[in-house]
């Protein structure tokens, strides 16, 4: 078996694209490193922060609300929520909860579930079933959003964090550019411009590999749900997210390579594309255009004859702090 390159100890990992043997120890201080140093990137702690973090339940999200809660848990004046979006998705979503509750109890952190049957009057299940001429991820990606971005507010959260990886990351850089769409490639998180009635988002993640999330959430104990959306065989991600584990697998260092391009360039593209002007949407919503995209979906759906229950703005709080 491999020693570690910093002790004698077994390693757990060989990291490719640096040639590193690493133990338990010294990777997860190796992960733990490159997080705070994103954080330190990304936001500024000079006063107090309201930290809403989206989890799912999947070792991505709860990777980074564990690591949130390890590295800032020692500051008063940082509060944290969990954020939750339950789409309807039967036989998926409800395990997940479950175990993001779990986690929650265990961080002593609150958990606000937010249903798309209430915020929309849809399940994702029910969108499915329906004739459309987009895909399911399609309408559950802006929903989400939607959601996500609704219920932080709500909560009064001054930032909101997503566990995207940079896989994740690389994948989104390349699709955007690929499509041509390279407007929203200044569009992408982490936010540094603040844009009235969107909560900023940061990603604690976006360096770290899918794979080395994976494997800190095995050593480090760390409960998830490893279940797969049964709809995501339609998402055009699938095509993006082959092409770069194939560069990656052939050329090391493919990931954070694109990583760094964007960044490199990124400055150049927000004074090419300045920050939108937003108007509000008549669900309250923010929105570049008369109406919010979710707006437009929803009433698609209807026209088309489901058959949705009264919407409601409402979310549902569970109580996840540790008994005293």
């Amino acid at each position: 078996m491999t020693s570690c390159d910093k002790c004698s100890k077994p390693s757990v990992i060989v990291v490719r694209y640096s040639g590193a043997h690493l133990c338990r120890r010294h990777f997860c201080e190796l992960v733990e490193r490159r997080v705070r140093h994103e954080l330190r990137r990304q936001m500024t702690l000079d006063g107090e922060e309201r930290l809403a973090v989206a989890v799912s339940g999947g070792k991505d999200s709860i990777v980074t609300a564990h690591l949130l809660k390890r590295i800032l848990s020692d500051r008063r004046d940082v509060e944290f929520a969990a954020v939750t979006v339950d789409e309807g998705i039967e036989g998926y979503r409800g395990s997940a909860i479950a175990i993001v509750a779990e986690n929650c109890r265990a961080l002593d952190m609150e958990h606000i579930i937010v249903s798309f049957k209430e915020a929309y009057g849809f399940t994702m299940d029910e969108i499915a079933e329906a004739e459309r001429n987009l895909s399911t991820c399609t309408y559950c990606g802006v929903m989400r959003r939607t959601a996500l971005n609704r219920a932080a507010k709500g909560w009064e959260a001054t930032r909101l964090a997503t566990g995207l990886n940079l896989d994740d990351t690389a994948q989104s850089i390349l699709m955007n550019f690929s499509r041509g769409d390279v407007e929203r490639l200044a569009r992408l998180g982490p936010h540094r411009r603040a844009q009235e009635g969107l909560v900023p988002r940061i990603q604690p993640l976006r360096t770290i590999p899918e794979n080395e999330v994976a494997l800190y959430a095995m050593v480090r104990g760390m409960r998830h749900h490893d279940l797969e959306c049964p709809y995501a065989s339609e998402a055009l991600r699938n095509d993006y997210r082959r092409i770069v584990a194939q560069l990656e697998d052939r050329y090391p260092g493919t990931r954070h390579s694109i990583l760094k391009s964007h960044d490199e360039v990124l400055k150049a593209l927000e004074q090419t594309y300045p920050a939108a002007t937003l108007r509000q949407c008549e669900c309250g919503a923010p929105t570049v255009s008369d109406r919010c995209k979710v707006c437009e979906l929803v009433d698609a759906l209807r026209r088309q004859r489901v058959s949705p229950q009264n919407r409601t703005e409402t979310t549902r709080r569970s109580s996840c702090r540790r008994s005293p």
